[in-house]
């Protein structure tokens, strides 16, 4: 049996589900979801993450991360901790950085975040040794200041949709259409009186997944000092849209058309995480990802980069330009830190 049979035996018998439940069976169903079972990461694979565009990307982080520790005090232990690391690419990188603030390597505890078996894998062949992994968040031991860093996590995170009609609000929900295919749907919701006012036609994305996320960090961090930086594409600003979208082979897919082999996401609301983690006492800034790497300094390392091959000269200029243009991944992508109150984090000094 595969997924698609499985979910339409589901809802034949149970009744539509949200488009959660669809991205989270999807994603990781243990027996057919694309994380438990078939990741497929890189130029060969279905998408391609920043680290893996250009060693500046993670170089730059160990910049951050060191530089905040050093505004932290220095404390060690520190725990160092990465959520949903992929291949181990930009962990990897990150640690060839941080290796040359003095007392840093000495002092940082590292954890990896990881559900997937098979990028397990990956990441224990490509780190070696010296990394301890946890399911989440609550796996990691509590009582010491932490940087934590996600990079296109968010995204993966499951969210409703809700649709706007001539006479109210109604959840979008996967729903079997009259030949008994996976379908999208209209369904009443009882939380209309809870959404925002919107014009007929509009959609609204709710992920109370990444709300969640956002309260732990938020609560965490207030109470044992620290900072996380959150990468991912999505909006600074409240913001309308149908975000689900769906990708195989580098291409974008209809998402009920291969349920379970190809990647689900939605866009990242950083206004809702940067709100919950307000609520439990942490503080937040937010940049685009084009001016966060430009304050840490990659201009010059491009730069450096050339001096010493020149032959790459090209190479370089354009996983530059991927990173930073605004026709790329510059604007989309944002750059958001929680942090315990009383200092601010490198890069966000100007940070609205």
């Amino acid at each position: 049996m595969s997924l698609r049979e499985r979910l339409r035996g589901q809802i034949a018998a149970e009744g539509p589900m949200s488009i959660a439940q669809y991205m989270t069976a999807c994603l990781h169903d243990p027996d057919f979801g694309y994380y438990a079972t078939r990741p497929a990461i890189g130029e060969l694979g279905d998408f391609i993450t920043a680290p893996m565009i250009s060693q500046m990307f993670g170089e730059m982080l160990g910049v951050w991360i060191a530089s905040a520790w050093e505004l932290m005090g220095r404390p060690s232990p520190v725990r160092l901790v990465e959520m949903g690391p992929g291949d181990g690419t930009l962990m990897a990188d990150v640690l060839k950085t941080v290796r040359h603030a003095p007392g840093f390597t000495e002092a940082a505890d590292l954890w990896l975040i990881e559900t997937s078996e098979p990028l397990r894998a990956k990441q224990r062949a490509r780190l070696a040794e010296g990394a301890r992994f946890a399911t989440d968040l609550a796996g990691i031991p509590r009582g010491v200041p932490m940087i934590l860093f996600a990079n296109e996590l968010l995204d993966c995170l499951p969210a409703r949709q809700f649709v706007r009609t001539t006479i109210g609000w109604a959840e979008q929900v996967v729903g079997l259409s009259e030949e008994g295919e996976l379908a999208f749907g209209l369904a009443a919701t009882p939380i209309a009186g809870l959404l925002p006012a919107a014009s007929a036609g509009e959609i609204f994305e709710q992920s109370a997944a990444q709300e969640a996320l956002g309260g732990e960090l938020g609560r965490r961090i207030a109470e044992d000092g620290g900072a996380a930086l959150l990468i991912d594409y999505g909006y600074a600003e409240p913001a309308f849209g149908d975000t689900l979208q769906a990708l195989s082979q580098h291409r974008k897919v209809d998402p009920l058309a291969c349920p379970g082999e190809a990647d689900l996401t939605v866009h990242a609301d950083f206004p809702a995480v940067m709100a919950a983690a307000a609520a439990q006492g942490a503080q937040s800034a937010i940049l685009t990802q084009a001016s966060f790497l430009a304050n840490m300094g990659i201009g010059e390392r491009a730069e450096a980069l050339v001096r010493a091959a020149p032959s790459q000269s090209a190479t370089i200029a354009r996983q530059l330009n991927r990173l930073m243009s605004a026709e790329e991944m510059g604007e989309l992508f944002k750059v958001c830190v929680i942090h315990a109150p009383g200092w601010t984090p490198p890069a966000f000094e100007d940070a609205p």
